[in-house]
Formats: structure tokens, sequence, C-alpha cells
């Protein structure tokens, strides 16, 4: 077997990685998020219930929507629209979670549970934005500061845009290999743990095994912050839902800027989104699709329709009611934020549904 040899401009294996690889199954997610809701934080609790207290709009049908309509603070009450097939979806679908990180934090028993539980409310936002590909989140552990989280940043957007996926220019090649060098050196001069040879290995290694929709690089260092890298710019949160998400810093007089996390509250402006070419071998192009709203279903609806047959009273009247479909699926005439291809599929999923169905507010 021929040993691959790793460079700034070749593409790395996670065979590769010296780093070790920790998985949280389904199992200990489910506990973390017991442990987040007994522990329950003031500033996302009110976050939420501001969202509570916002009505959805009648035509919400394909914007990015996240609806806590009936029961208690729990989620499976809290239902969010997925980015990738359209569907209304409660926040308890859990995930399993791999966090990549130095061998040191093992040699000290240290566990990735407190990486996780910081995080909690911005990974179940994220797992609830996306229907697909994120049953698995993946996490790069390091101890960079704020500068150093900002240069790394900036270096896989130049990777990422030039030489991920592409036959990349020379005049390139040498500011890659430049700005790998001078990240190197920065990182080693510093003791940070992992290097960044490292890190850049596991990072584009899941990047091209993977194909994750975010990667995150999470920092101990009290004074830095934690980077959410997404893949797409289909994959980042809304500003007219996040604007006003919680930093996670618990100092009540810090501004923006001193967040823990780098959730992107403006959107696409205050987000690191990777330019990642698509298609061919570099995996499927992302495309924004509206599925029937029933998790086993995989028919998808025209998106350039506009107009909806409804159905009668709502889900369970509807699919009750015996209406036929067309082409472009029933729409639930009470809530009007899903869409189903049949009244069997309605009536399927009326038990999940009719936790989040009431009657939408006034366009």
């Amino acid at each position: 077997m021929v040993k691959r040899h790793y460079s700034a401009l070749s593409q790395p294996t996670l065979s590769m990685s010296e780093l070790i690889c920790k998985t949280l199954d389904h199992d200990a997610t489910d506990m973390l998020i017991d442990k987040w809701l007994e522990h329950r934080n003031d500033a996302y609790w009110e976050w939420f219930q501001g969202v509570r207290e916002r009505k959805h709009a009648a035509n919400s049908l394909r914007r990015q929507v996240l609806v806590w309509n009936k029961g208690d603070f729990l989620p499976e009450n809290i239902f969010c629209r997925t980015v990738d097939t359209g569907r209304l979806i409660p926040l308890d679908r859990t995930w399993s979670t791999h966090v990549y990180h130095h061998r040191s934090m093992q040699d000290r028993k240290l566990s990735m549970m407190p990486v996780v539980f910081t995080m909690l409310p911005e990974l179940m936002m994220l797992r609830g934005m996306h229907d697909l590909g994120c049953d698995d989140v993946y996490i790069i552990v390091t101890d960079m500061k704020r500068q150093e989280m900002d240069d790394v940043t900036e270096y896989f957007n130049l990777v990422c845009r030039y030489a991920f996926g592409r036959t990349c220019k020379p005049s390139m090649e040498n500011e890659i290999q430049y700005n790998h060098m001078r990240l190197s050196h920065t990182l080693l001069k510093q003791r940070r743990t992992p290097c960044f040879p490292q890190i850049d290995i596991a990072f584009r290694a899941i990047l091209h095994e993977k194909r994750p929709p975010f990667i995150i690089l999470f920092s101990h260092q009290t004074t830095s912050y934690s980077q959410i890298l997404f893949t797409h710019p289909l994959f980042v949160p809304s500003e007219e839902i996040f604007f006003d998400f919680p930093s996670g810093c618990p100092n009540p007089c810090c501004n923006d800027d001193c967040e823990m996390i780098r959730f992107p509250r403006r959107g696409i402006e205050g987000a690191a989104v990777l330019s990642i070419k698509r298609g061919r071998r570099n995996g499927r192009k992302v495309r924004s699709r509206e599925m029937c709203n029933w998790i086993d279903c995989n028919i998808c609806f025209n998106e350039e329709t506009s107009q909806y047959p409804e159905s009668s009273e709502g889900s369970q009247s509807s699919a009750d009611s015996g209406d036929t479909p067309t082409n472009n699926g029933l729409v639930c005439s009470k809530c009007r934020l899903v869409k189903y291809c049949s009244p069997e599929h309605q009536k399927k999923d009326w038990e999940e549904h009719r936790r989040v169905c009431a009657k939408s507010a006034s366009i």
C-alpha cells in the first residue's frame, strides 16, 4: 500500500489524521438535552419565549420558520422548517457528534461531553434545520485564540475557493502555501494543540469524505470563540428568525463580538460560508426542495408552483375527507405550514403535526 504524503495542496484522508475521534451517540445527546432542560439558561429560555409570541405568517410555506405553538418548553413541541426538504420537523431529532481532539485531552482523561454541552442550543437549531445529512455532526477541538481562529477561518475560505476540488492556479498555490506555513509557525510558536497541519488534515478530510452541511472549529480558550463553517449558503440560518439569538456568553454586559459561539445571527452577512465546488466527483449540487411532510415519503413537489389546494379544516380533517391530491400537494388549511402528497400521508403525520398545527396569522 502506497503511503500518502501530506501537503497543503493535496487532498488528505482521515486515515492520515493523528487526532483522536470520540463519538457521542444519540443516547448521549438525549442525556445532554435533558440536562440542559433541567439547568435552563435564562437567555435561551427568554429567546424561545419570544419565538412563541411571534406569529408565523400564512405565506411562510417556503421560508425558514421556527414555531412553538403548543405545550411546554420541550424539543418535541418546537418545530423548524428544514432548508433541504422544506419539512416542518421537531427539534427532538437527535444526532451523533464526532469530536476530533488532540491525544493530550485523552491522556488527561477529559470528557468530550462539556464540548457538546457548551453549544447544545446551537446544535439543536442546526440539526433542526436539516432533514438529511445531519445525523452526524463534526467538531474539531482546538485551543486557538480569537485572532488565530479568524486567520484559520480565512485560510479555509481561501483553500475551498481556489483548491478544493479544483485545479489551482500557480499564483494561488503560492499564496495557499505561504499562509499554510505562516499559520503552522504561529500555532507552533504559541504551543497550540493540535498543531495547524493536524487541524488542516482533519478539516479537509471531513469535507471531502463526509460532506457535512457544516463543520465546527471549537476553541476552549476563554478569550476566543467557536466557529461554524457552512458548506453552502442554503445551510445558513435566516436573519429573520435568529437576529436576536443569544450569544452564549454568561456576562450580561458583553456585546455581539463577545460571543462564545459564532452563530450567524445576521444571516449570510455574518456567516462563514465555504465556497465548495459541487457536481460529479465533488458530490451532488445543493438544491432547496419542497417535499411531502410525512418523513417516510420521497415525493418532491414543483418548487416553481405558487398556488396550492387546501385541506378543509387542517391536516387530520382533510385526511379524513378523502380529498384528491394534485401534483402540487395538499396544504394544511389551518396552519398553512406543511404540504402532503396525499390524504393518507396527512393522516400518518398527524400524530406529530398536531403538536404544532394552529391557525396562522394573517398576511
